[in-house]
C-alpha cells in the first residue's frame, strides 16, 4: 500500500498530467509501469497469505477453546467472518471510494496505508494471545509421496478383501482401510507382503514407497471436489466484471436528489449489502419461518444452495444484458453514441436489481462452498480445505480475464467493432453478457452433472447411516 500511495505522491513515479487545452496525454515509462505492477503483486501476495491462513487460524483458536462436539460455534464464526469481511468492502466501496473522488488519491490511498499500519500493529500485539498449533506435515509434500507411491507400486495386486493387515496406517488412526474410491491410489499404502517391513518405524522412513492410509484418503478427498469447485470457480467469472458495471453506472443518471450523486465506484456495494442482508435473512428469518410452517427443522444442503446460487447467477447476467440494451439504444436515439463521457437521461437505479441478485448469488454458492469443503475434507485438512474457495475467484478471475480478450478478438475479426471497446455507446457490451449468462447455463448443467455424481454429501451420509439402524432397530421389534 505505501508503494501503491508513493505513485500519488512523488512526481516521477507516475506519467505526467493531461494537457486538457490540445487532450494530449504523456505515456507512462517501463519503469513506471514497473513500479505499479510491483506494488499490485506484493499487495496479492500478502492478501494471498492472509485469506489462504485467517479463517482457518481462526477455527482452530475454536476447535481447541471449545471441548464440546457442537458445530454451532464454528457455524456462528463463519457467520461474523462472512460479515466483518463484507462490511469491510462495503465500507472500501463507500466510504474510501467516496473520498477518493472527492479528495483526491493522495488522501484515499493515505487513509488506506494507515488502516493497514493499524490491522498489522494490532495483529503482532494480540499475537502472544493466540492460540498456534502445530502444523503439520506439507501437503504438497504428502500429495507427492501418494503419486509416487502409486507409481512405484503399480504392478501391486489389490486384494479383493481389504483387510487392515494389508494396509500402512498411522498408529491410532481411525482410517486403517483405504476406501474403493479411486482404487487405483491403494497401491500407495499397501504392504506388497508379510514382512516386508520388520516395524512401523521402518515403514515410516520408507514414505515415497509406502504411505499412510490417511494420506491417500486426503488426496482422494482434494481430487473428487475438484469438478465441484470447478463449478464454482466459473460462477466467479460473474463476480470477476468490476470495470463495467462501473462504466455503465458513470453512463447513466446517478442522482438520488438534486445535490447528491452516487459514486459510479460505489455501486458494488449494493452486491455486498445484498449479500450481508441475505446471510442474515437466510439464517435469522427465511429458515426459523420455515421450520415453523412446516413444523418440522428445514435446512438446504450445501450443493443445494450452491446451485440455487448458480442458477440466480444466470438472471443477474441476463438482467444486466436487458438494461444495457435499452442504454445503448437511448444513447442513440440521443445522439450521444461518439461521446465517451455522456449520461443519458435513465436511472442508474435500474442496475440495483443484477447488483442485488449477484450479492445473493454469492452469499448462496460462496458460504455454501466452504461449509462443503469444510465438512468434506478431513479435519487434518480443514487449511486446504478453507483455501479452495479463494483459489477458485483466483481462478475466476484469471478464467474472466481469457473470456474478455477472447470475446474481443472474436468480435474484432473481419474489421467490425468490438464488442467491449472503451466507448461504452459504441459497443456491444449487452451481447457479452448474454456470453456470460450463457456460460452460467452451460455451468448450471454441468454442477448438476458433478452433484450427481459426487452422491451424498458427509452430513447427507451420517443421516442415511442414523436412519438405516432406526429401520433395522424397528424391524427387529
Amino acid at each position: 500500500m505505501i508503494m501503491l500511495w508513493s505513485t500519488t505522491m512523488i512526481p516521477q513515479a507516475r506519467p505526467s498530467a493531461c494537457i486538457q487545452s490540445s487532450s494530449s496525454c504523456s505515456s507512462s515509462t517501463a519503469f513506471q509501469v514497473f513500479y505499479l505492477c510491483c506494488s499490485f503483486g506484493i499487495m496479492s501476495i500478502g492478501s494471498g497469505g492472509i485469506r489462504a491462513s485467517s479463517m482457518a487460524f481462526g477455527t482452530d483458536q475454536l476447535k481447541v477453546r471449545d471441548s464440546s462436539k457442537s458445530s454451532v460455534p464454528l457455524e456462528r464464526y463463519f457467520g461474523w467472518y462472512y460479515a466483518t469481511t463484507s462490511i469491510a468492502v462495503l465500507f472500501a466501496m463507500s466510504c474510501i471510494v467516496y473520498m477518493q473522488d472527492h479528495l483526491g488519491w493522495k488522501i484515499g490511498f493515505g487513509i488506506l496505508v494507515v488502516l493497514m499500519f493499524v490491522t498489522v500493529l494490532s495483529f503482532f500485539l494480540a499475537s502472544p494471545f493466540y492460540i498456534k498449533v502445530k502444523s503439520e506435515a506439507n501437503f504438497l509434500i504428502s500429495f507427492a509421496q501418494v503419486a509416487v507411491a502409486t507409481y512405484r507400486n503399480r504392478n501391486t495386486s489389490l486384494l479383493s478383501e481389504s483387510t487392515s493387515m494389508a494396509y500402512h496406517h498411522q498408529k491410532g488412526s481411525a482410517l486403517i482401510v483405504p476406501s474403493d474410491y479411486l482404487r487405483f491410489l491403494n497401491k500407495a499404502c499397501t504392504i506388497r507382503y508379510r514382512g516386508q517391513y520388520s516395524s512401523a518405524d521402518e515403514i515410516d522412513l520408507d514414505s515415497w514407497n509406502v504411505c499412510t492410509v490417511d494420506q491417500v484418503e486426503d488426496l482422494k478427498a482434494v481430487i473428487r471436489v475438484i469438478p465441484l469447485w470447478s463449478t464454482g470457480a466459473i460462477m466467479c467469472v460473474n463476480l470477476n466484471q468490476p470495470s463495467f458495471p462501473v462504466i455503465q453506472a458513470r453512463s447513466m443518471d446517478r442522482h438520488i436528489t438534486s445535490w447528491f450523486e452516487i459514486p459510479a465506484g460505489s455501486f458494488g456495494t449494493f452486491i455486498t449489502l445484498a449479500f450481508i442482508l441475505w446471510v442474515v435473512a437466510y439464517d435469522r428469518l427465511i429458515i426459523p419461518m420455515a421450520s415453523w410452517i412446516i413444523r418440522k427443522p428445514v435446512r438446504l444442503s450445501p450443493k443445494q444452495r450452491m446451485g440455487i446460487g448458480i442458477f440466480l447467477s444466470i438472471f443477474a447476467q441476463a438482467t444486466m444484458a436487458i438494461i444495457e440494451f435499452f442504454r445503448r439504444e437511448m444513447a442513440i436515439e440521443e445522439g450521444l453514441s461518439g461521446d465517451t463521457d455522456a449520461v443519458v437521461k435513465m436511472s442508474a437505479m435500474w442496475l440495483l436489481l443484477p447488483n442485488c441478485l449477484n450479492g445473493i448469488a454469492e452469499a448462496l454458492n460462496i458460504v455454501a462452498q466452504n461449509e462443503f469443503f469444510f465438512s468434506e475434507f478431513p479435519r487434518s485438512m480443514s487449511c486446504v480445505a478453507l483455501t479452495l474457495r479463494g483459489v477458485g475467484m483466483s481462478a475466476g478471475s484469471l478464467l474472466a480475464a481469457f473470456i474478455l480478450s477472447f470475446v474481443d478478438k472474436i468480435s474484432t475479426s473481419g474489421g467490425n467493432m468490438s464488442w467491449v471497446p472503451s466507448n461504452i455507446n459504441q459497443g456491444r457490451y449487452d451481447y457479452y453478457y448474454w456470453v456470460l449468462a450463457g456460460i452460467s447455463a452451460v455451468n448450471l448443467m454441468y454442477f448438476g452433472m458433478c452433484s450427481w455424481t459426487y452422491g451424498p454429501e458427509a452430513e447427507e451420509s451420517k443421516v442415511n447411516v442414523i436412519e438405516d439402524h432406526q429401520l433395522a432397530s424397528t424391524h427387529s421389534s
